[in-house]
């Protein structure tokens, strides 16, 4: 028996977390890129054979991010210098052009093997890429999420296999292509969560050798990896907290893992001491941020909360209430994900909003029966599409909507104070993304969504009305007050 011994680290949706940031009550300093190559450095110095992945969404949520679109994250990813990583669904917030632009920028390789160029059924990506560590190859390949879609509604050009069958059938393609018989190890990066994760390592033939998948999405914090169809399945939570570590040992006559150990490693700085230069570095970014958007826009009378996307809550509720106030809507619902802090104020900066609200999204008014918004929600709160990778929504004040999850359907909704009328017209304000996305999300096509009476544009910045009525709005608080309600 030969065995070679090695140490793959893996990060996931790190999405812009540069900063340290202190424990709740004082004590370590948690996360943070800094701390994170720290680490990464510690590893590499005392292991001889290491790769460090990142299984997508390095981008998006943060201000720094925000700010220089991508570019300032590239430039630390950089730093980091991952031995390769693959596409998240926020690596194309930005639009197509600027991903490749950002690609280019890239001093690692970004494998995908499912995005294509329609018109010439050409791979958008580099597909695989094989590293030799140890005496081992190992093939990687990388397959993203269907809410790729989402963000490439307007690009025609691109289009992906995005179901799991056909993401399953992809690797396979990649699998008999480029594993010969001395390929020693075959991990799947992917971002498509772990409950997806899960079902495509069923769907994968056992010949073709997968041994891993590396994945991202759903932020999923585990103790020890999932085992499905003898594949390994694991991820690293969300941010830069924690790093996942897998400590390796290969038969290289069976190419089979011999031996494996797993941690979630928490990143401060017990484990850990700062890279001083990255840290400076980052503060060239920050310094320049921190002067643009230091200034106060309001303050509310308390602090709001956003803690979970799939309930009411207080920060939901009075983004919800802006838009009403400013669209005159009968129903107003807002993306819970594209709001991207879990709390904000009682002071609020600039750079907070900014960082809260980071889309630059349309507003528009539509019109839809009694009986169609009904069908909406009992769309939107089933079961399942609470699960942490589904798409919820926030409402304005004078929509109570009870839901029975034990009779999996719309126990009663009322708009404004009455109870919903079947055949009576409602306006309803939508953010642009989910208009163009409202078959998949909302249950209803956009054909239904223009049948009934000429669309009205609102804005074509969400983030400018919210900026301009806070600041003309100042000491505002919200209370949960049963706008969604499960039962």
């Amino acid at each position: 028996m030969n065995i070679s011994k090695f140490t793959i680290l893996h990060s996931n949706d790190m999405h812009g977390d540069f900063l340290a940031e202190m424990n709740e009550g004082g004590g370590k300093l948690i996360g943070g890129v800094s701390l994170l190559s720290g680490y990464l450095n510690k590893v590499r110095s005392e292991v001889e054979n290491v790769i460090y992945v990142i299984s997508g969404d390095m981008v998006q949520g943060s201000l720094i991010d925000s700010e220089y679109k991508g570019i300032s994250t590239i430039e630390i990813m950089n730093y980091l210098s991952p031995d390769v990583v693959t596409l998240g669904n926020h690596e194309l917030d930005y639009g197509l052009p600027h991903l490749l632009f950002l690609e280019k920028m890239a001093n690692f390789p970004i494998v995908n093997s499912n995005l294509y160029i329609k018109k010439y059924g050409k791979r958008l990506m580099r597909p695989y890429l094989i590293l030799r560590k140890a005496g081992c190859n190992i093939l990687f390949t990388g397959v993203i999420t269907e809410k790729i879609m989402d963000t490439l509604s307007r690009a025609h050009l691109i289009g992906t296999f995005i179901a799991l069958e056909d993401a399953a059938t992809e690797i396979g393609k990649i699998c008999n292509s480029y594993r010969d018989s001395d390929m020693d190890l075959t991990i799947a990066l992917t971002h498509i969560g772990l409950g997806f994760d899960k079902k495509l390592a069923a769907m994968l033939d056992p010949d073709w050798g997968v041994d891993m998948i590396i994945g991202g999405h759903s932020h999923s914090i585990l103790e020890q990896p999932e085992q499905v169809n003898d594949i390994l399945i694991t991820q690293a939570g969300t941010g830069t907290d924690y790093i996942g570590r897998f400590d390796i040992s290969v038969d290289t006559d069976t190419n089979t893992i011999a031996e494996w150990n797993w941690e979630l490693v928490p990143i401060n700085d017990t484990t850990a001491q700062p890279d001083k230069e990255l840290e400076a570095f980052i503060h060239t970014f920050k310094d320049e941020v921190d002067a643009k958007y230091n200034s106060v826009v309001t303050r509310f009378s308390q602090k709001l909360f956003h803690a979970c996307r799939e309930e009411e809550t207080t920060l939901g509720n009075l983004v919800a209430d802006i838009l009403s106030d400013v669209s005159s809507a009968d129903i107003v619902m807002v993306g819970s994900g594209s709001i991207r802090q879990k709390k904000l104020g009682p002071v609020v900066t600039l750079g907070d909003l900014k960082a809260c609200f980071p889309f630059e999204d349309s507003l528009s008014k539509y019109y839809v029966s009694g009986k169609s918004f009904s069908r909406m929600i009992s769309h939107i709160m089933r079961i399942e599409n609470r699960n942490g990778e589904g798409e919820f929504y926030q409402f304005n004040n004078g929509i109570e909507i009870v839901y029975s999850d034990t009779k999996k359907e719309v126990i009663s909704i009322k708009v404004g104070g009455e109870s919903l009328i079947d055949d009576q017209i409602y306006s309803i304000t939508l953010q642009g993304f989910h208009y163009l996305n409202s078959k998949e999300y909302l249950n209803i096509t956009n054909e239904e969504l223009l049948s009934h009476k000429k669309p009205i544009p609102i804005s074509t910045s969400q983030y400018q009305v919210l900026e301009e009525w806070l600041r003309n709005h100042p000491n505002e608080s919200r209370k949960i007050e049963g706008r969604i309600v499960f039962v």
